[in-house]
């Protein structure tokens, strides 16, 4: 059969060419820019699958739009927090995500952040490019230290395990928070604790945990009051997790000791208050972003939607 598809991002030319010969129309969006609400309600109607990504509102709007004839909503991603996932079921339409082919890249990256955080290293690096540099200064951007010191993972899933299991070469004390043991994290010295005791207790603190109601600012002043003042926040999960405001001003105050953020309250925007403060590493959102992994996802998440379409279950379905 020959289907309708519309791919909502420009995704790795490995996921394209899987869809196009399965179909007779195959859209995607502009490269240029993200395409508005408006423009993604429009683009779906009449569609038999859609490929979208995280970072598009794909709410009860959106589904309708698509309508009964659509089959599946295939996601560029693990978070599906995006999606309105009730009104899917309802309207008979399946979700399918990406998990586990990012968990390597991401907790790779929450350790770039770590590091980076940790030792200054954004800073330093403007300041040997800057010609301002006048030699070595034993008072100079001096960091964190990281080996022996203590991290606690707040989420102890795919990725929150991976960051774990990274941290034994460093030697560190390991303390995470779940709903569940973690038996991979148990197994190499990890323990167990309520978030109150991680916070209080770890020198980094390491955000891993999805984004529901009840994780919406779970790391508010409150939390963030709690958190040791040399302490390092990273937060490779969903931006919302932390109250955004009440980081800035700890960051502001010296309550913390600096961040190291790829993700967003309101993405993408990034506040000009947070962009201006030394003591936090920024990064767009690159968690995934490596070729090897864009690759694989979009191999996974084309193969998945036509696996629907073809009336086949998805090796990769959400449910709500």
């Amino acid at each position: 059969m020959s289907y309708n598809v519309f791919v909502t991002r420009v995704i790795p030319e490995v996921g394209i060419d899987l869809l196009r010969p399965h179909c007779a129309s195959l859209e995607v969006a502009p490269p240029d820019r993200p395409i508005s609400p408006a423009e993604l309600v429009d683009a779906v109607r009449g569609r038999d699958g859609v490929l979208c990504s995280i970072g598009q509102g794909i709410d009860r709007e959106v589904l309708s739009a698509a309508g009964r004839q659509c089959k599946v909503f295939a996601n560029f991603g693990v978070g599906t927090d995006h999606i309105d996932l009730a009104a899917a079921a309802e309207l008979g339409i399946v979700i399918t995500n990406t998990p586990g082919v990012l968990t390597d890249a991401t907790a790779d990256l929450a350790w770039a952040l770590l590091m980076s955080a940790a030792r200054r290293v954004i800073e330093g690096d403007r300041l040997a490019r800057s010609g301002k540099w006048a030699g070595w200064d034993p008072m100079e951007l001096r960091g964190v230290d990281v080996a022996g010191r203590t991290l606690g993972l707040v989420g102890a899933g795919r990725i929150g395990t991976a960051m774990g299991q990274r941290s034994t070469g460093f030697r560190m004390p390991l303390l995470y928070v779940d709903v569940h043991d973690a038996p991979e994290l148990d197994a190499i010295g990890g323990k167990r604790v309520d978030l109150a005791t991680c916070l209080s207790e770890s020198d980094f603190v390491s955000l891993h945990t999805p984004l529901t109601p009840q994780t919406r600012h779970l790391i508010g002043a409150a939390e963030l009051q709690r958190m040791k003042p040399t302490a390092v926040l990273i937060n490779t999960a969903r931006g919302p997790i932390v109250d955004e405001a009440a980081l800035i001003e700890a960051l502001r105050q010296g309550r913390i000791a600096a961040a190291g953020l790829d993700v967003y309250e309101h993405e993408p925007a990034v506040p000009t208050e947070l962009a201006a403060l030394d003591n936090v590493v920024c990064l767009p959102h690159l968690g995934s972003a490596t070729r090897a992994t864009r690759d694989q996802m979009a191999e996974m998440v084309a193969s998945d939607l036509l696996a629907v379409l073809g009336g086949e279950d998805p090796r990769h379905p959400v449910t709500g």
